[in-house]
């Protein structure tokens, strides 16, 4: 999905700047630091649909190794983005539990491309968001969060226990962290950006 935004100058009322908008998902499992990605780089107040756990939910909601947290996103997160001038990044963070996940489809459409955020310590439950880009073809990175506390894996460690296609990126970040979330998604846009100009080239050769 891009969205064009023509800005004009009071002079003749002549386009100075078009300004293009691009819808990035951020994905995961549970409890991995999808709403704070998002909340740490969005430059306006994010949108949260986030609602407090429950004693009904714990039959289903997987806990282990996030004990402290105390909500979950039943929706989405929307936040946006400047990357630079004239290229903005509508945001979309994606409910982790596998019973909101009828909602992929709907926030995948018109997507650049994904972030995966990946928590070393419950490395397994990325596995769903990573087969779920790779089969639709939708370019992907994969951003390990780096938790306090938790063991330190190098990218190519991470890639091989993920069985990534070969170029896939796996980087290390911080979510709470606007600049090194915003070095993911760069990251991304310029990936992404590499696979649809291959798939392009390779649709007129």
């Amino acid at each position: 999905m891009a969205y064009e935004r023509s800005e004009r100058t009071g002079a003749g009322d002549e386009t100075d700047s078009t300004a293009l908008a691009l819808k990035i998902l951020v994905a995961g499992g549970f409890g991995v630091g999808k709403t704070t990605l998002v909340g740490a780089v969005s430059e306006i107040r994010p949108l949260r649909t986030e609602e407090q756990l429950s004693r009904a939910g714990q039959s289903v909601d997987d806990t282990g190794g996030v004990d402290q947290k105390t909500t979950t996103t039943v929706a989405m997160d929307f936040g946006r983005i400047t990357i630079r001038s004239g290229l903005s990044l509508y945001l979309f963070g994606t409910p982790g539990q596998d019973r909101f996940w009828f909602l992929w489809d709907e926030l995948s459409q018109g997507a650049l491309g994904a972030v995966v955020l990946a928590d070393t310590r419950r490395l397994e439950d990325c596995f769903p968001a990573v087969d779920y880009f790779e089969h639709r073809k939708i370019p992907f990175v994969v951003a390990v969060n780096c938790f306090t506390g938790a063991r330190t894996y190098g990218a190519a460690d991470v890639s091989l226990a993920l069985d990534l296609d070969r170029g896939t990126p796996v980087v290390l970040c911080d979510a709470r962290d606007r600049d090194s979330g915003k070095e993911v998604l760069i990251r991304l846009v310029e990936y992404a950006g590499r696979m649809h100009t291959a798939r392009l080239l390779d649709s007129v050769s």
